[in-house]
């Protein structure tokens, strides 16, 4: 039986590590998203698994511009789970005695009220295992991480979900040489640019979308990377690419529009 390789952000014990492995396969981690997109792109995996959005921090910039500027690869999929962070220390550690916590940085943002309550330093690492990894020698210090990295690297959970707002969410793509065929309840990311800078111009393209009652379930602006104060938009929409209406109203934005790529149409994950 063949086995689907899935390249996910790592390395083990990371939230991208819990959200692909509920896809099932064998799990391959790699050092950066950047590293996975390639890895997609090159079919040393079948599939990857990247974050591209938390409910708190905001979009994962890097993602989108890979998606947008460097890869012709399709969003596939959709994984959203809830994100609960815990103050990892050493079994020989008191909690009085940390003086520096370690985190990437977007747990460290997302934990900033009880950092602050704590009075201590913090350090920003690569990933929330990589902290887990460095304190492991450290008695003064402390990581914020998951359950699974506190299991791998025999630390104990000092505190549980610090995180500053309980419905703390990330929402993670599944990458492919192609999207997902239509199912009835699909969500579609696309991303544009405008021709030219001019009043009315996003809201002209807007209101081709409202035209035909395509629900947007989100719209993003990003730096084009060509010149200060020109942006593209991301925007994601509910329905299928091959929809009817959807095919209709991207055809009448391409004339209206310098740049429109679709990156996919996949099932709609409910709000886990």
């Amino acid at each position: 039986m063949i086995v689907m390789k899935i390249g996910f952000f790592g390395p083990a014990g990371t939230f991208t590590e819990e959200a692909a492995s509920t896809l099932g396969g064998e799990l391959v981690p790699y050092d950066t998203i950047p590293e996975v997109f390639q890895a997609v792109h090159l079919r040393e995996v079948d599939i990857g698994v990247v974050p591209i959005e938390n409910s708190i921090e905001g979009s994962v910039g890097v993602t989108l511009d890979l998606l947008a500027h460097q890869y012709l690869l399709k969003i596939k999929g959709e994984i959203i789970i809830p994100i609960s962070l815990n103050l990892l220390i050493n079994p020989e550690t008191d909690l009085e005695d940390v003086e520096v916590v370690y985190s990437h940085y977007q747990p460290l943002s997302q934990c900033r009220m009880f950092l602050e309550k704590m009075g201590v330093r913090t350090q920003a690492t690569r990933s929330t295992v990589e902290a887990s990894d460095i304190i492991k020698h450290h008695k003064n210090a402390a990581a914020i991480g998951t359950r699974r990295a506190a299991t791998l690297y025999g630390l104990k959970i000092a505190a549980e979900d610090i995180q500053d707002h309980a419905s703390n969410k990330t929402r993670f793509v599944v990458i492919d040489h192609e999207d997902h065929a239509p199912t009835g309840r699909d969500k579609t990311s696309v991303v544009l640019c405008l021709s030219n800078d001019r009043p009315g111009g996003l809201y002209d393209i807007l209101g081709e979308f409202a035209g035909e009652k395509i629900n947007l379930t989100k719209i993003e602006s990003r730096p084009s990377k060509e010149k200060l104060g020109s942006y593209i938009f991301f925007v994601d929409l509910e329905g299928h690419h091959n929809d009817l209406k959807i095919m209709n109203v991207i055809n009448r934005i391409r004339s209206k529009v310098g740049y429109i790529k679709i990156l996919g149409s996949y099932p709609q994950e409910g709000d886990a």
